[in-house]
């Protein structure tokens, strides 16, 4: 009996679900994916040190050789120094996670003082100090805030958006369902504000891929043989995806916009 009685009022609500509601879900999907990417590494509640840009740790492995080492044997000195650290380090926009050794992660917005909370020999490269330079140097989160910012706009814009309603005939014979078209200047802007956030999103995802993947390979370059690096898979999925559901919004909108212009010349006409 529950079932049937959800069932027809799910029946009941689909009617009433326009073409902008779908918009605002994605939108706000959108949101809460480029949120959350914002929030790596900030805290050390769980999930969110695994959402980071970039990943230094301690790790004994057979050191890569080439022809341009002036030096191949400073591989050794480095393993000498490094001793069996296994210190872990995750950046994220707002905030570093340290691991000191294989236990729960430590997280801060303040390199400082999580470097007080180790001793030298759990950090003997300064592997802190390097992601917190990654953090400050890098690392650039505004634009993503400002498209969060326009998004939100956006979806308040969207909101404004006519739905169904029930009208007669002046006679009163009749009720229809009218849906009236959304104000032109209204749909115009929605289109310019979610447009302009996902070439936001867009460039600061590019940024932040194309500079954690740098800054890795760097790392693990300068500590051949005793430092491995990684980039965050958890961050660039959570980027790229907020970015695809931006651009569907903004395909979306713009479908729209020319759709009811081209219905508005044909009853011109």
């Amino acid at each position: 009996m529950a079932n049937m009685r959800f069932a027809v009022g799910f029946t009941r609500l689909i009617p009433t679900i326009g073409y902008h509601h779908v918009l605002m879900v994605l939108i706000a999907v959108a949101i809460i994916l480029l949120s959350l990417l914002l929030a790596g590494c900030s805290s050390s509640s769980p999930l969110i040190p695994n959402i980071f840009l970039i990943s230094l740790y301690y790790k004994s492995y057979p050191p890569n050789f080439a022809p341009s080492q002036v030096d191949p044997g400073v591989t050794t000195a480095i393993a000498n120094i490094v001793g069996q650290a296994q210190l872990e380090v995750r950046v994220g926009y707002f905030g570093i996670c340290i691991n000191p050794d294989g236990g729960a992660f430590l997280c801060s917005n303040n390199a400082t003082s999580l470097a007080t909370q180790v001793s030298v020999d759990q950090d003997p490269l300064n592997l802190i100090w390097v992601a917190s330079t990654f953090k400050d140097s890098i690392v650039f989160p505004y634009l993503i805030i400002v498209a969060i910012i326009l998004a939100f706009l956006c979806f308040l814009l969207l909101a404004t958006f006519p739905g169904w309603h029930e009208e007669t005939n002046d006679d009163g014979s009749e009720i229809r369902d009218v849906k009236p078209f959304p104000s032109r200047p209204v749909s115009q802007l929605s289109l310019a504000l979610i447009f302009v956030a996902s070439i936001f999103v867009l460039v600061s995802v590019l940024w932040q891929h194309t500079a954690s993947v740098a800054a890795s390979t760097i790392a693990q370059d300068l500590g051949n043989g005793s430092v491995r690096s990684g980039v965050g898979t958890t961050a660039m999925v959570l980027g790229w995806f907020g970015f695809s559901l931006l651009i569907v919004v903004t395909i979306g909108l713009l479908v729209m916009i020319l759709s009811i212009q081209l219905f508005d010349k044909l009853t011109d006409d």
